[in-house]
């Protein structure tokens, strides 16, 4: 039986925010969808994690998310990160999205409040009450401070507009229970367990690698939907050590933007208070670039 969600499913690649000093790089951010479509990217997904959404001010949140629609004009989809940890504010952004002509919204559970599991629920059931947009859950305890468990995702896998969940909780018990218990679409939130996920029912990945490899991820996620799983951890092999480090020197996306400059593609720019990885971060970054591919010696 098709999930939910299936048209969200394959490799979704959350986007970076391209700063500069004076706020958001918009003609970087084209550029950077732009490339992303010329590489077969079905799925973008602005204003997340990797986006910095945190740091946001909500006009740039706002903007953000209409420059990717209006970049992509219809030749990717959009899930639009519109999560908070206020719900009144996560429901104004979803509003947003839904009008800025996004396909999708990705909702990460409240942060900071932490929430009881009936607080969790009727947060998101609020916001699938009052917007009609297919909506994507984003569970990932270890940033948010409170695990959406399977309980709760059952209870809103029964609300129409809510059609899958990124899952971040590193459990693959849990992902199993997820697809017992729901008809939602599994989409892996951390890369270096794509493999795994998938391999338990999950149907993708919204990647933070996939900034700078969206060919190999989907290659990878294309691999194990057709049950090749010899070709499926050849590509895991091969991309596992920059996942790992690209999520493991530094808080995401400080170790991504790091790996965007040395290969040209950005200024690596944060916004406080994260910051740029320091020189043992970037030394590993670099031997990791180098022995995927990306970065020759010369360029180092």
């Amino acid at each position: 039986m098709a999930t939910k969600g299936r048209s969200f499913a394959g490799c979704t690649v959350a986007l970076i925010t391209p700063f500069r000093d004076d706020g958001v790089d918009e003609p970087a951010l084209r550029a950077m969808v732009e490339w992303q479509i010329a590489q077969g990217t079905a799925i973008l997904s602005p204003a997340g994690t990797t986006g910095e959404a945190p740091t946001l001010s909500h006009e740039e949140h706002d903007r953000v998310i209409a420059t990717v629609v209006e970049t992509a004009a219809g030749r990717a989809k959009v899930m639009a990160g519109t999560g908070s940890n206020s719900t009144a504010e996560a429901l104004r952004l979803t509003r947003f999205a839904a009008r800025a002509g996004a396909d999708a919204a990705l909702l990460v559970a409240p942060y900071y409040n932490r929430p009881s599991q009936e607080g969790l629920y009727r947060h998101f059931a609020t916001i699938a009450e009052n917007v009609d947009l297919p909506l994507v859950l984003y569970n990932i305890p270890g940033r948010t401070g409170r695990n959406l468990e399977p309980e709760t995702v059952e209870r809103l896998a029964r609300l129409g507009p809510i059609v899958a969940i990124k899952e971040a909780a590193g459990s693959l018990d849990q992902v199993s229970e997820l697809v017992l218990r729901t008809e939602l679409t599994v989409l892996s939130g951390d890369d270096t367990l794509t493999l795994p996920m998938m391999a338990v029912g999950a149907e993708g990945v919204v990647s933070v690698v996939a900034n700078l490899i969206p060919r190999e991820m989907q290659a990878l996620v294309d691999a194990v939907q057709r049950q090749d799983l010899a070709e499926a951890r050849r590509r895991h092999a091969h991309v596992f050590p920059l996942c790992r480090d690209l999520l493991g020197l530094g808080p995401n996306p400080a170790p991504l933007k790091m790996a965007l400059a040395l290969l040209g593609r950005g200024n690596g720019q944060l916004r406080l208070p994260l910051c740029p990885l320091d020189e043992p971060g970037v030394k590993t970054l670099r031997h990791t670039l180098t022995r995927c591919g990306l970065l020759t010696p010369g360029q180092q």
